[in-house]
């Protein structure tokens, strides 16, 4: 394909909100359809971003002809779904992450894809953003050295509402799968899939998980020591040590932050301080473009077998923490 990718967006809330604000940004991209589970909320989204299609279900939209790619910005537990609808109907799909609940869904969800031959990608926007294509550069160049550790940490503070999606274990909530996601994801794009893993926690007043920490091993002597929580706003930096240098990531690592790298006397080899108007995830967006332009069927940045690695790692901790839904 050579225009513009045509998307549809399932769901309404916070998340498709900042998504169709930032499709706004691109060229090559048109918001051009909405599905809710209500016609009152379709209406309402599409008047605020000017979208032609409004769907009162997630059916119509992923039957929509001018549909090319649907982004599911459902809450967690509607992810396998509501993608399922989308890939059956022959859709390109983006599905928020995590990309479903657990590792049988990603499994049931890659499987379908790549028997329709049709687009999957999980919506781990700050892969593509700028500072972080740097990171990897960065590391792939070797400057570094050997990688002895990465640390990692995604800490939001949440008033104590048993209503909030984050506290309900209906929902999906807890912080592994909404927050801790990130700095797993940052582990696997550098590291891999961990040899072995070993995970502590913290359950909250619903049940769900409130902090859980986490340290991954692999090959050689590397370590990964990763930690969320939703009690606390921690600095949410990230690192990257090696044994001739380390990178640092100041603020907050998954979004546009500034990139250092300081060799083992302290001196400042790097700096990188990007700027991104926007929300961040038109990246992302973008990608997805690319790849159907290319004929992709998955992007290499973040590949299918990477995103079912990931659910696998969550499921393990899971595991050892006891978290269940």
């Amino acid at each position: 394909m050579t225009s513009p990718t045509r998307w549809g967006i399932i769901a309404t809330g916070g998340i498709a909100r900042s998504f169709a604000e930032d499709l706004a940004l691109l060229d090559d991209a048109e918001l051009v359809a909405v599905g809710s589970r209500t016609a009152e909320s379709a209406e309402a989204f599409g008047k605020r971003f000017h979208v032609r299609n409004r769907h009162a279900s997630y059916e119509a939209l992923v039957e929509d002809p001018d549909v090319d790619a649907v982004y599911v910005s459902t809450p967690h537990p509607g992810h396998h779904a509501a993608a399922r609808l989308a890939i059956e109907a022959g859709k390109a799909v983006l599905v928020e992450k995590p990309f479903t609940m657990d590792a049988a869904e990603a499994e049931d969800l890659i499987a379908a894809a790549r028997a329709k031959n049709v687009f999957l990608m999980e919506a781990m926007w700050s892969r593509w953003l700028p500072h972080m294509v740097e990171v990897r550069r960065i590391v792939e160049s070797g400057r570094l050295g050997e990688i002895v550790s990465i640390t990692a940490e995604h800490g939001q503070w949440f008033a104590h509402d048993p209503e909030f999606r984050l506290f309900k274990p209906e929902l999906g909530g807890g912080a592994l799968l909404d927050l801790g996601v990130y700095p797993i994801s940052f582990a696997s794009m550098l590291l891999g899939a961990p040899k072995t893993i070993t995970a502590a926690s913290s359950p909250a007043f619903t049940g769900v998980d409130a902090q859980t920490s986490m340290i991954f091993t692999y090959e050689g002597a590397t370590h990964a020591v990763l930690t969320t929580t939703s009690y606390a706003l921690t600095a949410n930096a990230a690192a990257v040590n090696g044994t001739q240098a380390r990178l640092s990531i100041a603020g907050t690592f998954y979004r546009p932050s500034t990139v250092r790298v300081i060799d083992r006397t302290g001196r400042e080899l790097e700096r990188i301080d990007p700027d991104v108007p926007g929300n961040g995830l038109r990246f992302e967006a973008a990608e997805v473009g690319r790849c159907l332009r290319a004929g992709l069927t998955e992007s290499p940045v973040l590949t299918l077998d990477e995103t079912l690695s990931i659910m696998r790692t969550m499921d393990e901790v899971r595991r050892q923490i006891g978290l269940t839904y």
